[in-house]
């Protein structure tokens, strides 16, 4: 199926968004982060999500793929948070009207939980990776989410739940970032009620 990006995408996807109820998780033992979901033309008219390469050289999650995002910094909100590290990472300033709304918060196994904003970023972007934090940014087809085989749900000996993963880019992605690729496409795409807060990460992204 093809996405145009569209002014008609972009209210089904606030509409969906609104409309789902939101599942907040609340440990104070984890740390806080947010990330942003950004639907953009892809360059051809369809509609993408933008996604960046970790570089080699960064001390935690290193060359992992994820959304522009990190932690909050003291006395910030999710929002606020997600905006700056935006701007930093990858030159965008995204208004506040560009917000759609917000997935589920993602507990992640390296001792985080993630709260994932969804943004509309029109027009032509100018953007640039900050090469301190960012060595390549993507644009993922909603159509390249929705192929054959993906994403791919794959047993592991060390849990019981099942890893999610999408082949992309010529790798694997995995949780966190594909699962929040999974339940954008699910809900704010499709409007299903879809959770993936039980969903695995790879080992290696236990640390």
């Amino acid at each position: 199926m093809s996405y145009r990006f569209d002014a008609s995408l972009r209210e089904r996807l606030a509409a969906h968004l609104a409309a789902h109820p939101r599942r907040r998780h609340t440990d104070p033992a984890l740390r806080r982060a947010a990330v942003v979901l950004i639907a953009a033309d892809a360059g051809d008219g369809s509609a993408a999500l933008l996604l960046t390469l970790r570089p080699m050289r960064m001390r935690r999650h290193a060359n992992q793929f994820a959304f522009p995002g990190g932690r909050l910094d003291q006395g910030e909100t999710a929002t606020q948070a997600a905006l700056r590290e935006t701007r930093e990472e990858i030159n965008l300033d995204l208004a506040p009207d560009m917000l759609l709304g917000r997935l589920d918060d993602f507990p992640t196994r390296s001792g985080f939980v993630i709260t994932p904003l969804v943004a509309w970023a029109p027009g032509e972007l100018a953007l640039r990776a900050n090469p301190e934090e960012v060595a390549r940014i993507h644009r993922i087809r909603f159509h390249d989410l929705e192929l054959p085989g993906s994403p791919q749900f794959v047993a592991i000996p060390e849990s019981d739940r099942p890893v999610i993963r999408y082949p992309l880019l010529d790798t694997l992605i995995h949780a966190p970032t594909a699962a929040l690729m999974y339940q954008f496409m699910e809900v704010a795409v499709h409007g299903r009620d879809t959770r993936v807060a039980h969903l695995e990460q790879p080992v290696w992204a236990w640390r």
